[in-house]
């Protein structure tokens, strides 16, 4: 209400109450006397004073903490939370002595921001409360009583991060020791606090019921309870017991009250664990007071087991431990079979519920608590309890959790050890109680672990080895010393044989299984090794966290005095972790553990013999790994005694081998069982093996593997023996000798042979993955820089596989190869990154140098997957790595670098090489080269020699040049940029065609890029300046003849740049260079210097190329702003004379760059040669140098000008075949044409800047010559393939266009200089001439060449051609002499000329070359205007309308190329559905067919636009018949983009206003070369615009027609974009009108979008105004009324409804429907009578006149309102006298 209120003037108060504190404290005594509540009755100063002075105390109170605490009052949270985190930084920055001053209002604020709802204001309250604290120090003293309370409840706040908040605060405020001394100095008031929370305090008396939700009320009750009854805990634990005794009679008086008993039961569990907690402290520290209260406490307590929350478990079992220790009586108080015990029962059969990591670890110290007449009869009590603690492990939590299987486990071991000690005597009463253990507990538990591998895994067979361990201590088996007084030896020792007994029985029945579980062999296996182990528990199996108890069991060797089996209870300490087992520092000593292995041992054998069991083959395995004893080798060589060694091979063995039981059972069993060929499993006789040799010494060890090696066996068990001898560091001593004998050794390279031979003869089938395994584990296993094999062994057989790899080079079955390749990168990866001996790379390199070709070599080429390539490069990689690190510094012959580099060399000058071939190529030697400079500095002078290595030599360098297609030569001869001549072979050279090859300097010029500027590792790190040049000369130091490498690379990137990427493969090459980023580090080497000179001295000695290429180069990296530097490399321009071509091109290059002086000493020397020209050969170059010192803007004498002028005009007469007039260009040499091209460039030059110099005889030898070098032209369309021959052509057009303009608009004051007779000759004559040789052109170029495509193709040509074109005059046009063109059935009114000029220009509209596009265009365009009056002409002759619609078409040779492109479009855009917006490749086919479709529309519209409007509706009629306009629009909105931005927008002109496409003016330059990509958005854009301007009612039919959706999408563009322009043109328009009606007068109103007219006749005043909608023209324009005078009310709807039929349906302009309808009028004044069918007198379609007239009612009508009268009604009758109409 307050933000939308209307405030009162002058009301000056601020809004918010945080600004109304701000304003008190600033305006200090403002508000006299305003100082809060009354504080004479409480010491806590409750509320803040407002002002300074209100009393003496409030000066102590800083104006900001004032602030900031009246903002801790509030009751918005956020507020409070910003303004304690102020607080607490106002704390910390302020002087202590201002902060002191906030203590006396703290108190209260603090009370009740400690206990606020929102946790985050708690926390932070306890921060700044901790700030305050580090603050004040001891002043908060006064203050403490009044804070404890509630500090000490916030130290038990529900959230933890308040409690620690608190718990910090208060350590910040009293050290550890002192802690106590200041609860004790507050335990009254604390406990006052304490105790109205847990007796007087409700939800509603904490908070307050109107205000604060039920939910959030019971929520902070909730928290304030539970925290009490800690802080009951906290405080109790925190006082010495003194002060505890002293406050005896209030925890009593806590204790006797009925509510404080009630918190057992609480709904909520928080409550409850909270107020257990409290019963456990209260038992701990106050025994006392609760033994007084027993009666309620030991019900509430142990009838509460039945409770299993998780908040509360853990809490009640601490208490029900602390209640059994501490109150004496307590099962007095409580019936335990009834109440108690069920439940328990209930609790541990059920596992838990889920709690079983909390729980069970109590049972132990409860069961030890419970007296004898709570479990009488024993054997009851303990069989219902095992039985009910067991089945908790098949509840479903325990099921699933091994944490909660476990707890019970360990649980239950423990109970059960208890159990037998607590009953160890030889009553029978126990006996039975063991017996029952025993057999009913402690077997069935085992039994059932057996085949559950969750408890396996588990703790139970250690603990079971544990408490085994310990019985045998207490019957004397273990050496322990002197057992304790009262150990019965012979119980225990019954006990121990009852359970091994059982034991045999359980394994016994499951090994006899024919097809035992593998789990339960496992799991016997398991607990076998277990019991055999020497220390059977482990710590790390042991640890299980306890809450409140520590359990020891006394032992024999003990010498504590508790006694025999009994159970300590330590209650002081509240948290014990471990449990006290002592560990046993030996093994089990019973001999029932060696007979029970035996035994399963002779049971496996037997059914492995006569069954042939795979299982219990596996078992015996896992037995003997534990059990390698002699013992139990004999006893198995016992139940084969009556097998004999009958074998050759084992005859073989020596004798003192066949002693050792293991030996035997080795070579007489387990030898042949790893040769049973159908076996597929052998990694556990592997193992039975090794367990074998563990008993036999060193050569034993080595006779009996080297005769395993000698068996025909497979070669995964040769796999798994090696690899078991590799697997610790024992093993591998032991078996040295084997590994390193010449038995394996041979065996692996017979293996690495067949393997080889396997491969290379391409199966087709997968060699053994295991046999390559074997081979490249024997290859990579290195040890103490030692081979595992013989080294000699090692080199043969990489010997080998490089000869198979290279044999596999070869072949062309690449497929079947791939799996052999494959594995020998993998054996040569891993050997190259293990190996560290140099004799052993020595022998590797030739095998790397063949893993480098085919890792550098095309996919395409060598047929290799990615797969296999990654392996290849991986392997590359490590070879490499360990070459550099274990070599040499020094390249040398033959090695691996040296051959690598010259091979990558060899590849670069003679394969052929396409892009993809060249980055394989590149990448592998970039790969090679990362590796090298990651080694460090030894690496880098690798680098640095195999760069060397292959760069190429100058000569070599030359060739390469000499070899790059000379294609480069057309684009900078034809822009000027470059003067050169030579001698161009025949038309075959110029035919471009698309290669997939790559020129070799192009492939080495990227290698080397790629090396040399590349940073490590990347393609483009983004680096600075600095760190760029730094990576550059570190990475060429070292590199010979740098600086010609990189005028190298200058060179083939400006060859790049000056094939203008004609070819797909130049593009694709220079975009992998772009993508490298080395092109701008390549421009912009560090030795800019050197470079710049190597540049200039190639080019003074060729030229060519390396002339733009040191143009590039100066023009990158700025030299022309550095004073001097190109001057200073050609010194005197006299050394640059006599001139050749590559001297010439050479002061092309820096004529912009030289002195004033210098260019006047060129042009002195070119002028005199040009002078001498009789003595001087080298007229084209003088003349050439001429022009480069005008186009450098130098001022030359008008006399030294007129010289030349005059010397050429003696070459007319004496050396006419200079000027090549009426010659055979194809004939001509390059330096002639030249010649010609230079005399044109001079005659433009004087021209366009001294035309005045020129008399009437030069005027006649330029216009003559002019003349004369177009018809030469002309009559040379077929030599237009010679670069020479089309600047020739270019030139003369050039020339051409200068004269146009200059004739056109001549300089001020030249025009009356000029001869007097020269601009009528140049209109009447030369103007005739040229255009009569121009018009026929385009033509020409055409026919003679057809593919625009054509590398041959003259573009260029065409280009100027053009633009000369462009300034044809209109009666050029209309009275052509082109070659007559008419087509048959072409029905036209047009004269014969320009029919021709239609019919011949009009198809090159659709030819794919966009300069003659546009050429055609602007030359129709300027005729397009006339052609309506030829219609209009033909009309007069027709006889009346008398059809509905009488249609006309516009040209016929115009329709004919729009329909053929409306075909073209449909198929280009047919994919792409209306709205969307289509991308065109810029002058791509698609892109000139769309181009020719919408210049052939823009034509079409502009002849519309001139027609008149009777013949306009004519002209739309036909649009509408044959839907050209309606593929239009669709056509448009699919190639208008959405957001018709103007390109190039910056920030500035985006602020002011947005350019769009139909705001800015569209250009159709021939010569545009950029921005092509927007040419056709723009170019639609303005076809559209054009469409609604001047067909706007057709538009508003076809929009009505469209689906919602491409309505709604025309209708949102337009009214967006379009309607703002147009709308404000029409105003404008209307405005700028010059056209006067009368008796009517027109306004605009801009702001309004109105158009208002005022119609006078005598005394009839009428006026009209006309509103646009905000879609025009897409809505319908509106037509309201203003004043009228005179007119009938009928009369006056009827004109309305005309006007508004008028603008509607009329495709015209506003002015020109306002004319219509006021021609309407008039006639209705006249007496023209209107048509009582249409009630107007002027058609709304045709503009015709009532003319059919009834004969019986004689009654006028519009033929077309009569038609569709007739045809719509199917009547013939007058409308009006409903007569028959004749």
């Amino acid at each position: 209400m307050g933000k939308n209120k209307q405030r009162t003037k002058g009301n000056v108060r601020p809004s918010s109450s945080g600004r109304a504190a701000e304003l008190l404290a600033r305006e200090s005594g403002a508000v006299p006397g305003f100082v809060g509540f009354d504080t004479t009755t409480n010491t806590e100063l409750g509320y803040v004073p407002a002002v300074h002075g209100a009393e003496e105390i409030d000066n102590l109170v800083d104006a900001d903490f004032r602030l900031v605490l009246r903002k801790l009052s509030k009751r918005d949270t956020v507020t409070k939370l910003k303004a304690a985190q102020e607080f607490g930084a106002m704390c910390q920055e302020r002087d202590s002595e201002v902060v002191k001053g906030v203590l006396p209002y703290w108190p209260r604020i603090y009370c009740k921001m400690s206990v606020d709802h929102d946790r985050r204001v708690r926390e932070a309250t306890q921060q700044a409360f901790e700030q305050l604290v580090l603050k004040v120090r001891r002043s908060l003293a006064p203050y403490l009583k009044s804070l404890m309370g509630h500090w000490l409840l916030s130290q038990c706040d529900t959230y933890g991060p308040a409690a620690s908040a608190a718990c910090q605060a208060f350590s910040a405020a009293f050290p550890p020791s002192k802690q106590p001394e200041a609860l004790i100095f507050c335990k009254e008031e604390v406990l006052t606090v304490l105790q109205d929370n847990l007796l007087k305090e409700t939800a509603d008396t904490l908070s307050d019921p109107q205000s604060v939700p039920e939910e959030e009320r019971e929520a902070k009750f909730i928290r304030l309870l539970t925290s009490s009854l800690l802080g009951v805990k906290r405080l109790l634990s925190s006082l010495p017991q003194t002060e505890i005794h002293a406050l005896k009679d209030r925890i009593a008086h806590l204790l006797n009250q009925a509510k404080f008993w009630k918190y057992s039961k609480h709904k909520t569990p928080q409550v409850r664990g909270a107020f257990f907690e409290l019963v456990s402290s209260l038992c701990e520290h106050s025994p006392g007071v609760v033994q007084t209260e027993s009666a309620r406490l030991c019900p509430v307590v142990l009838l509460a087991l039945d409770d299993t929350d998780p908040l509360v478990l853990p809490a009640l079992w601490e208490a029900v431990l602390h209640t059994l220790s501490t109150v004496t009586d307590c099962w007095s108080q409580v019936n335990a079979k009834k109440g108690v015990l069920p439940k328990l029962w209930s609790l541990l059969e059920a596992g838990g519920k889920g709690l079983a990591t909390a729980l069970h670890p109590n049972l132990l110290p409860f069961i030890s608590q419970l007296p004898s007449e709570v479990t009488s009869p024993d054997l009851t009590f303990y069989t219902t309890f095992y039985s009910a603690l067991i089945q908790g492990l098949s509840s479903e939590r325990a099921l699933s959790s091994p944490s909660e299987s476990s707890a019970i486990v360990a649980s239950a071991v423990e109970c059960l050890r208890y159990t037998v000690l607590h009953n160890a005597d030889e009553e029978e009463d126990q006996q039975q109680i063991r017996c029952m253990v025993i057999q009913q507990q402690l077997l069935p538990l085992i039994d059932r672990a057996l085949e559950s591998p969750s408890l396996q895994v588990g703790p139970l067979f250690s603990l079971v080895t544990d408490m085994l361990f310990s019985w045998e201590k207490r019957a004397g088996l273990q050496d322990v010393g002197v057992l304790s007084e009262g150990e019965n030896e012979v119980v225990f020792d019954r006990l121990l044989a009852d359970f091994w007994e059982g034991l045999r029985v359980i394994l016994s029945r499951r090994v006899k299984k024919d097809e035992p579980e593998t789990r339960e062999l496992e799991g016997m296996a398991s607990l076998l090794q277990v019991m055999g182990s020497s220390t059977s528990l482990g710590k790390n199996e042991i640890k299980k966290k306890k809450r409140s108890v520590k359990i020891c069991f006394s032992e024999p060797e003990s010498t504590s005095p508790p006694e025999e089996g009994e159970v300590i209870l330590k209650l002081h300490q509240p948290k014990v972790p471990e449990l006290g087992l002592k560990m046993p520092e030996g093994h089990l000593k019973s001999w029932h553990l060696t007979e029970i292995v035996c035994q399963q041992a002779q049971i496996s054998y037997s059914y492995v013999n006569e069954k042939s069991s795979e299982r219990h083959l596996v078992y015996l395995s896992l037995l003997l790994r534990s059990f390698h004893t002699p013992e139990v080798f004999t006893r198995l060589l016992v139940t084969s005694e009556e097998e004999k060694l009958t074998t050759k091979d084992e005859k073989e063995i020596d004798v003192k081998g066949t002693r050792n039981p293991a030996v035997r059972f080795l070579l007489e069993r387990v030898v042949l069982w790893l040769g049973q060929e159908d076996r597929r499993e052998t990694s556990y006789l592997v193992e039975m093996v090794f367990s074998s040799l563990q008993c036999c010494n060193s050569q034993e060890i080595t006779r009996i593997l080297n005769h395993i090696t000698t068996m025909d066996l497979k070669w995964t068990v040769l796999l798994q023996l090696i690899n078991k001898a590799c697997a610790d560091t024992v093993s591998l001593g032991a078996c040295g000798d084997w590994l390193k004998g010449s038995v394996l050794g041979e065996r692996l390279l017979g293996l690495a042979e067949e393997l080889c031979e396997a491969g290379l003869k391409g199966s087709g089938a997968l060699p053994n993955e295991d046999s390559w395994a074997l081979i490249s584990l024997a290859l990579s296993q290195h040890h103490d820089n030692e081979p595992l094999i013989g080294a000699v062994y090692v080199e043969k057989i990489i010997e080998k596989l490089h000869a198979t790899l290279s044999a596999a080079k070869g072949l062309s079955d690449r497929g079947n190869l791939e799996p052999l390749v494959g594995f020998i990168c993998d054996v040569a990866s891993t050997f190259f990154s293990s190996v560290k001996h140099c004799h052993l790379l020595a022998t590797a390199e030739e095998l790397l140098l063949t893993v480098f070709t085919l890792s550098a070599q095309d996919q395409t080429h060598t047929h290799l997957s990615d797969s296999l390539l990654r392996k290849l490069n991986l392997s590359c990689d490590a070879g490499v790595l360990s070459l550099v690190c274990h070599s040499g510094s020094e390249v040398k012959e033959g090695s691996f670098l040296h051959s690598a580099a010259f091979w990558v060399k060899a590849q670069l000058f003679t394969s052929s090489l396409g892009v993809q071939s060249l980055q394989v190529l590149v990448s592998a030697v970039q790969r090679l080269a990362d590796t090298l400079r990651s080694v460090g500095q030894r690496g880098s002078v690798l680098l640095s020699q195999f760069l060397s290595l292959l760069t190429p030599s100058q000569s070599e360098w030359s060739t390469l040049r000499k070899a790059l297609p000379p294609q480069w030569v057309r684009s900078p001869l034809l822009s000027g940029r470059l003067r050169v001549v030579c001698d161009y072979p025949i038309m075959e050279v110029w035919k471009l065609r698309g290669s997939s090859r790559l020129p070799a300097h192009l492939c080495v010029c990227a290698l080397l890029a790629r090396l040399l500027y590349s940073a490590p590792g990347t393609g483009a790190t983004v680096c600075s300046d600095d760190q760029q040049e730094a990576a550059v000369v570190s990475q060429t130091t070292g590199v010979k003849d740098v600086k010609h490498t990189v005028c190298e690379l200058l060179y083939a990137l400006q060859w790049c740049l000056e094939m203008d990427c004609s070819l797909g493969l130049v593009a694709e090459y220079h975009t992998m260079l772009m993508d490298w980023a080395v092109t701008d580090r390549i421009q912009h080497h560090p030795a800019v210097s050197e470079v710049l000179t190597m540049l200039y001295t190639r080019c003074v000695e060729e030229g060519g190329l390396w002339s733009l290429t040191l143009q590039h180069y100066i023009h990158n990296n700025s030299l022309a702003q550095t004073q001097g530097t190109v001057s200073s490399l050609c010194g005197s321009v006299d050394s640059l004379f006599p001139l050749s071509e590559s001297r010439l091109t050479t002061l092309q290059v820096v004529c912009p760059y030289l002195t004033t002086q210098e260019r006047d000493r060129v042009i002195a020397l070119a002028i005199a040669g040009v002078l001498n020209w009789q003595e001087d050969h080298s007229v084209w170059g003088c003349v050439s140098a001429l022009l480069c010192c005008l186009e450098a803007d130098s001022s030359v004498e008008e006399d030294l000008l007129l010289a030349v002028m005059t010397t050429m005009m003696e070459w007319r007469n004496s050396r006419e075949d200079w000027f090549l007039f009426s010659s055979d260009l194809s004939k001509t040499s390059a330096t002639q044409l030249s010649l010609s091209v230079e005399i044109m460039r001079f005659l433009s030059r004087l021209v366009t800047r001294s035309p005045t110099i020129l008399g009437s005889s030069q005027w006649d030898f330029l216009l003559c010559s002019m003349l004369a070098w177009l018809e030469t032209a002309s009559d040379n369309v077929g030599s237009m393939y010679n670069p020479w021959v089309q600047l020739f052509v270019c030139e003369s057009c050039e020339l051409v266009v200068r004269l146009n303009q200059f004739f056109r608009a001549p300089p001020s004051g030249v025009a009356d200089l000029l001869p007097s007779e020269l601009t009528a000759e140049w209109n009447d004559f030369f103007t005739e001439g040229i255009y009569s040789l121009l018009l026929p052109l385009p033509g020409k170029i055409t026919e003679a060449f057809t593919e625009p495509d054509d590398p041959l193709f003259p573009l260029a040509v065409l280009r100027s051609v053009g633009m000369a074109l462009t300034y044809v005059p209109l009666q050029q046009l209309t009275h052509n002499s082109l070659p007559a063109r008419f087509v048959v059935d072409q029905k036209t009114s047009l004269p014969d000329e320009l029919q021709t000029l239609l019919n011949t220009l009009s198809p090159l509209l659709l030819f794919k070359a966009r300069p003659l596009q546009l050429t055609v265009y602007h030359i129709l365009d300027k005729v397009m205007p006339v052609l309506p009056e030829y219609d209009g002409e033909g009309d007069n002759s027709k006889s009346d309308d008398d059809r509905e619609e009488p249609c006309l078409s516009p040209p016929a040779a115009l329709m004919s190329v729009l329909s053929t492109c409306e075909e073209l479009c449909e198929s280009v855009l047919a994919g792409v559905c209306v709205g969307e917006f289509a991308e065109l490749q810029p002058l791509s086919v698609e892109y000139s067919c769309v181009l020719a479709y919408l210049l052939a529309w823009k034509l079409l519209l502009a002849f519309f636009r001139a027609a008149p409007s009777q013949l306009r509706v004519q002209y739309s009629f036909y649009l509408k018949k044959n839907k050209s306009l309606h593929k239009l629009l669709l056509h448009l909105f699919r190639l208008m983009p959405e957001n018709p931005a103007y390109p190039g927008q910056g920030a500035e002109s985006a602020a002011k206003e947005t350019k769009t496409f139909f705001t800015e003016s569209l250009s159709l330059d021939i010569n545009k070369s950029c921005g092509l990509q927007y040419e056709l958005h723009h170019l639609a854009c303005w076809v559209y615009y054009s469409a609604v301007q001047d067909l706007p009612a057709m538009v508003r039919l076809w929009w009505t027609s469209q689906e919602k959706r491409i309505s709604h999408t025309v209708d949102k563009f337009t009214g967006r974009y379009v309607s703002p322009v147009l709308s404000a043109q029409e105003i404008s328009s209307v405005h700028a009108s010059t056209q006067t009606f009368d008796s009517m007068t027109v306004k605009a109103r801009s702001a309004a979008r109105e158009v208002m007219a005022t119609y006078s006749v005598d005394d009839i005043y009428i006026e009209l105004v006309i509103q646009l909608p905000q879609n025009y023209p897409l809505g319908s324009v509106t037509v309201e009324s203003g004043r009228r005078v005179g007119v009938a009310v009928q009369q006056w709807r009827n004109w309305m409804l005309q006007l508004s039929t008028y603008l509607t349906h009329q495709n015209g302009s506003i002015m020109e429907g306002l004319a219509l309808w006021k021609t309407n009028v008039d006639k209705r004044f006249e007496g023209v009578e209107d048509c009582t069918i249409c009630f107007s007198v002027i058609h709304g379609s045709n503009y015709s006149l009532p003319k059919k007239a009834c004969r019986t009612c004689k009654k006028r009508f519009h033929s077309a309102c009569l038609y569709k009268w007739f045809t719509s009604s199917n009547k013939s009758t007058c409308p009006l006298c409903r007569e028959t109409f004749f």
